[in-house]
């Protein structure tokens, strides 16, 4: 857990409540030095080959690897994350540094057909210095795709990993940092306020951030100032819908999953499930069941990891939801209560009873809460799923071609998964929609929002 003091930032082991460690927070005038130190690196950076940069990013990623259970259990320590998931935060972040060093020297601009005596081109060329700001509950795979691809694109970054996580981001940063020229990648510590000075910079021409609606909200007004690009993955409420024709206790697996996986703090987790009511008993019985296979530390057979919450202030807005919709008539099948003893733990919960006014299912929780909606059919689920402002991804669960196809057409989201709460092929890339972003976060796609492109015409002397 995170706590501020008046000059430092402190962080709390959120199993334990013990102090993992203090970081002091940038000031304006350390954020203007980083700036001014990757700028002054930005032109050299540039005019690297890119083959050159690629193979830098490379090596920095094996190196990764041969850290990777260090950071694990930093990360363990400083936001509760259990560490076989966190190893695989990790190592999905040296493969995905690996594919952008791959991916750079490819990507390529085009030429037009003009005149026969003219050259016409398409040049794709960085876009300068990049701020990339980036979330604690997968903090080395997201800042790795953001750094990634800015670097091999030619941009210089100052990155600022999430305050809640300040000694893993940094460590990440600096392992980076260390296979570079001297400015080209930098690190500022501390929380909103430094954020904000980064994000208005007038020396920054692209900021990239990953976190809460409101951090985006305000990122994107600073950037309307400086006319930088920005490129925000904000908070969803993503939806999940079951149909009548499925295995209640297969569909139970799927929801128990996306809700509960890293405790429910993932970007695409299942925040609200629309659950037909053919067959919402045996899915809801099936479900608390699943609840009481998320234990933190498993032991038995079956059982699945839920670590902490990653701070208590966390904790108590997760709780609110939950107590909130209880005070309005939803039924608790499983959890919803605040544990007693240390650390933030919060239990794998279920509810039911549900009503499309209630906070739990307008606003995202981000935790271990499955909040259940029993609707009459699959259309009706659909189009409550629909109506959100939110727009990151949704799952359907259906054997139905026809709903299957209906609802991929229809949710008016970045991702839809059919019959599979998480997963997908490598290379594919989203745009988040309404309140949850814009712009392709990740991908082959996320070279080009790193980029800015050039038209040149080329014509001979007369």
């Amino acid at each position: 857990m995170t706590t501020a003091t008046d000059t430092d930032i402190e962080v709390h082991d959120p199993a334990t409540g013990e102090l993992v460690g203090r970081v002091r927070p940038a000031g304006p005038d350390e954020v203007d030095a980083a700036v001014a130190r990757a700028r002054a690196a930005r032109d050299g950076w540039a005019r690297t080959p890119a083959a050159d940069r690629a193979g830098l990013v490379r090596d920095a990623a094996g190196a990764l690897r041969a850290v990777a259970e260090e950071l694990a259990r930093r990360g363990e320590t400083e936001t509760g994350r259990p560490y076989d998931d966190g190893l695989g935060g990790v190592l999905a972040a040296a493969g995905t540094l690996e594919q952008y060093a791959e991916l750079g020297p490819l990507h390529r601009g085009r030429s037009l057909q003009g005149s026969w005596s003219a050259t016409d081109l398409m040049v794709p060329g960085p876009r300068g210095v990049a701020a990339v700001i980036t979330p604690w509950n997968d903090p080395v795979a997201v800042a790795g795709g953001l750094i990634g691809a800015a670097l091999v694109a030619g941009n210089t970054v100052v990155h600022k990993p999430s305050e809640r996580c300040p000694h893993l981001g940094r460590r990440f940063a600096e392992l980076v940092a260390s296979f570079l020229p001297e400015g080209v990648l930098e690190i500022v510590d501390g929380a909103g306020p430094t954020g904000a000075a980064l994000s208005g910079h007038a020396g920054i021409d692209l900021v990239a951030h990953v976190g809460s609606i409101a951090a985006g909200r305000a990122i994107r007004q600073a950037a309307a100032g400086t006319g930088a690009h920005v490129l925000l993955e904000n908070g969803g409420n993503d939806a999940l819908v079951i149909d009548d024709d499925v295995d209640p206790r297969w569909a139970a697996e799927q929801a128990a999953l996306g809700s509960y996986a890293n405790g429910g703090q993932v970007c695409v987790s299942v925040e609200r499930i629309y659950c037909a009511a053919a067959v919402a008993e045996p899915f809801l019985d099936a479900l608390a069941a699943e609840a009481a296979r998320w234990v933190y530390r498993p032991s038995a057979a079956g059982e699945k990891a839920l670590g902490p919450l990653v701070d208590r202030r966390h904790r108590e807005h997760v709780h609110s939801h939950v107590a909130a919709a209880v005070d309005d008539g939803a039924t608790v099948h499983a959890g919803g209560f605040v544990p007693d003893g240390d650390g933030a733990f919060y239990p794998a919960t279920v509810l039911s009873g549900l009503t499309p006014a209630m906070t739990i299912l307008r606003e995202e929780t981000f935790g271990p809460v499955a909040a259940v909606r029993v609707v009459e059919d699959f259309a009706q689920g659909l189009a409550e799923a629909i109506d959100d402002p939110h727009g990151l991804a949704a799952s359907v669960l259906t054997g139905s071609m026809a709903n299957a196809q209906r609802a991929w057409r229809e949710l008016p989201v970045g991702t839809v998964k059919i019959n599979a709460v998480f997963g997908g092929a490598p290379g594919g890339a989203a745009e988040p929609r309404g309140t949850s972003g814009s712009g392709f976060g990740y991908g082959p796609e996320l070279l080009d929002e790193m980029t800015t492109t050039k038209v040149v015409h080329w014509s001979p002397l007369p």
